[in-house]
Order: C-alpha cells, then structure tokens, then sequence
C-alpha cells in the first residue's frame, strides 16, 4: 500500500468513525427512570387509591418535572420540587426533605414525557436515596401526566 493510500485509509477512520459514534444509541443513563428498581415503582391506580383513602397515611408527593406542568395540573396534594435533573432542581427536591424522617414515604413523578425518556425522575430518586430515605416510590407514567392521570378522570389541582 502507498503512502498516499495509507494516508487516505487513516484519514477516513479519523473522520468517520467518530461521525459513526455520534449517531449511536447512548447507553441508559445511571440515573434514567429505567434504572430504578421495579419495588420502588408505584402504579397510577395504587397512588390514587391511596389517596382516596382516608384511612392511609399519605405520602409526601412531589413533582420533579416542569414547573409549567405543575401549574397546569398536578396531583392533589402535590408539591413542586423543581426538576430533577437540573442543579437547581435538586436543590430545591433537598430544601423540601432535608428535614424529614428517613422513614417518610415520599412519591415522585414528573409526567413530562414517556417513561423511557424521562430526565427527572431517575436524578432525582437517585438524590433522594443518597440522602438515606428508605421509602421512596415512583409513580410509574408510562406516557405523559395529561394522558396517563387526567385522561383517566383523575382528581388534579392546578396553579402554585
């Protein structure tokens, strides 16, 4: 092989390959929802379940997405806790537990896409866990807030 064609050849690699590895799929994050254990998902009919009945303790609910979804509709009951896979975000998710028992039941959701693709909760979980709370679910939304919980009927709050 020539020198120039050796050249060529190298060149090549150096410019495709790497224009090969950006159209490929990223492994799952750490902190995607799809990392979070199935015990600490909860399904929609379980959390509205439990929050109709009286007798219960109710979890602290936070959501973890939009602050423009939060106000257009959220779960009864729900508080904002910023979107957790933002710096910001997780400050706030800590302001609002930092001095709760490690023992609270604490729900998550954040609705702003499939679950799949869901940027929030995973960080946000992750967050929660690294702080030692032994009690944390999330609320499985399979594909967004407005079709899986307000579709169904289910009560909402809206503003805040």
């Amino acid at each position: 092989m020539s020198f120039a064609r050796l050249f060529l050849a190298c060149a090549l690699l150096v410019v495709v390959v790497p224009a090969r590895a950006q159209f490929a799929q990223p492994a799952a994050a750490p902190e995607s929802a799809m990392s979070i254990p199935q015990d600490h998902v909860m399904q929609i009919d379980e959390l509205n379940d439990m929050l109709k009945d009286g007798k219960a303790g109710k979890p602290l609910i936070l959501q973890v997405g939009s602050h423009v979804m939060f106000a257009q509709a959220h779960i009864p009951s729900a508080q904002y806790a910023g979107p957790g896979s933002q710096p910001e975000g997780q400050h706030l998710l800590h302001a609002k537990v930092v001095n709760l028992p490690k023992d609270k039941v604490i729900v998550l959701y954040c609705g702003c896409c499939p679950w799949t693709r869901c940027p929030n909760v995973g960080p946000a979980y992750a967050h929660l866990m690294q702080m030692g709370f032994k009690h944390v679910k999330v609320l499985y939304i399979a594909s967004n807030f407005g079709d899986d919980w307000v579709r169904r009927g289910y009560a909402v709050e809206k503003g805040d």
